[in-house]
């Protein structure tokens, strides 16, 4: 029985940590390559991106390939012993100047590729990625400082309103 292909994104997982430990600076769709049991299994359960990143692999100039490592993908539950492997590396779909242009940010700028969110679209697993830089603690400290000034003004504007 095929799927509906309505335009809605249906959200698998998300890494609630991106945000918090870095400054995101561009946001990129990519495909996935997945074999039929790892789809199986998403479908079925959530799988963990939360450790996962993107490795560039290749040459400039020659050819470049984006792989997603580190992501957990649990065995299928009525898979049987050719059960794929739990965190192998799985290729990127992207555009070949997409790849070059991030790969040019993370070996020129010293940016990271990290996973932030995985959904169907169109029956289609598809990951959000994004380049960023790392967060320092103090930035860090600097949101959570500004998140409670936040909440401390709407409150204030809330009780203004009565």
């Amino acid at each position: 029985m095929a799927r509906p292909q309505g335009d809605e994104e249906q959200l698998i997982a998300t890494n609630p940590n991106a945000r918090s430990d870095y400054f995101i600076t561009e946001v990129v769709e990519a495909g996935l390559v997945l074999t039929g049991t790892e789809i199986k299994s998403i479908r079925a359960t959530s799988p963990n991106i939360r450790d996962a990143f993107v490795d560039i692999q290749g040459r400039l100039g020659k050819k470049l390939e984006a792989y997603l490592q580190n992501m957990h993908v649990g065995h299928y539950s009525h898979g049987n012993i050719w059960n794929h492997e739990e965190k192998r590396k799985r290729k990127l779909l992207l555009h070949r100047h997409q790849i070059e242009r991030l790969y040019g940010a993370l070996v020129r700028d010293g940016m990271s590729i990290i996973p932030l969110r995985m959904y169907f679209k169109k029956g289609k697993a598809k990951i959000e990625i994004g380049l960023g830089k790392g967060k320092r603690k103090s930035d860090k400290r600097d949101d959570v400082k500004k998140k409670s000034a936040d909440r401390e003004i709407e409150k204030a504007m809330k009780r203004g309103r009565k």
